[in-house]
């Protein structure tokens, strides 16, 4: 079997600057990349401007977008297994084009550590209407009963689709394990299943082939829970991709990218009174930009709030570095700005914020967070 191809999805709000490739049929910002390069050194990747994901993994924001047909202005959104972010910024993308800022997007990952990674790719990416939360399904089920109008579910799954990726999953893999994904995915949906409105939508994914995991996991959640499978439309079978009973499949092999399933469904069954959208109660890690703190008489920006893609760039001094110095400031080093004026500073790459520093004039405090810094040596 040939090596997976190498894919980006590029940033709209963020001016499409990026690595060039071939379109992915199922993606409108999708590329998949003759060779991969080393993204960690490419100042564009840490200013947003693309995210690498699995051309495979981003069939699922084409499902989504299906299903926003059925929506208008206002909606809310839940994603539900987010981390690393892949998928959370593919949705805030599709909703942006769609509603400009007229919607909320809920990314929760259970992993406290896996959340900590959602978090910074959230900010990386900068849109200002998405949130982080890192809370167990039940609670959201339990907290918000019937507040979201669409559910995406990228499940934790056996993994089948990885195993040209990560030879791990190969190790790991079972019958046994096949049988505990299914239930743990069946509780996962039970769990969130409160969550969604009458007449709403659940996208159910995973990354592996097994029916026990995708067709009949979705057809359980249908007849138990109470919806009405939304048939798959068979349009890339140019592509390799299948359908099947209840969602489309993509094998690694028969298309660029690794394994993917997905399908969705429509809530037909009646929802808990819905409360006020309380996103309180989830106890965010993060919701949209971090605002200024004031220490002293020294009002301080947050690093962040120059990677939001609706950050004014008139508010605070630029300064345009080239490619050394921005890897210096990625890597965390201290850089020197003489154009620059004193005080906070934007640094810049092809006029992409990068982050911030504070110029002290012969020399820059780094305020790059010590989470994204670059690792490898420079």
């Amino acid at each position: 079997m040939e090596d997976a191809s190498v894919a980006i999805r590029l940033n709209p709000f963020k001016g499409l600057d990026g690595p060039t490739g071939t379109p992915v049929p199922w993606s409108p910002y999708g590329r998949i990349l003759e060779s991969r390069p080393q993204f960690i050194l490419d100042p564009l990747m840490h200013a947003g401007c693309y995210y690498v994901q699995d051309s495979s993994a981003m069939f699922v924001g084409h499902v989504f977008r299906k299903a926003l047909d059925r929506f208008g202005p206002g909606l809310r959104v839940l994603d539900l297994c987010a981390a690393p972010g892949g998928k959370t910024t593919d949705i805030a993308a599709s909703l942006r084009e769609r509603f400009g800022g007229a919607f909320t997007l809920v990314a929760n990952e259970v992993m406290k550590a896996r959340a900590a990674t959602l978090c910074d790719n959230v900010a990386v990416w900068g849109d200002p209407a998405v949130a982080v939360t890192s809370v167990d399904p039940a609670v959201i089920g339990r907290a918000m009963p019937g507040c979201f109008d669409i559910i995406v579910a990228d499940v934790p799954c056996s993994g089948e689709g990885m195993f040209r990726k990560d030879p791990r999953a190969v190790e790991e893999w079972s019958p046994e394990l096949v049988t505990v994904c299914a239930a743990r995915q069946k509780r996962i949906l039970a769990d969130v299943w409160p969550a969604l409105r009458e007449g709403g939508v659940l996208v159910y994914s995973t990354c592996t082939y097994e029916d026990a995991e995708n067709d009949a996991n979705l057809r359980w959640a249908a007849e138990e829970l109470g919806g009405s499978i939304i048939a798959p439309d068979d349009e890339f079978p140019q592509y390799g991709v299948r359908l099947t009973d209840c969602g489309s499949l993509l094998r690694a092999g028969e298309v660029p990218g690794e394994g993917q399933w997905a399908g969705a469904l429509i809530k037909t069954a009646p929802a808990a009174a819905a409360r006020s959208f309380d996103l309180a109660a989830l106890r965010p890690l993060r919701n949209g930009t971090p605002a200024p703190v004031l220490k002293g008489r020294d009002l301080i920006p947050h690093p962040d709030s120059v990677l939001a893609i609706d950050f004014d760039k008139s508010s605070m001094p630029m300064a345009e570095v080239d490619l050394r110095t921005a890897l210096q400031y990625l890597h965390r080093d201290s850089i020197v700005l003489p154009d620059a004026p004193a005080g906070y500073v934007a640094v810049c790459y092809k006029g992409h914020p990068l982050g911030l520093v504070k110029n002290l004039g012969k020399r820059c405090n780094n305020l790059h967070p010590m989470s994204r810094r670059i690792l490898k040596d420079i």
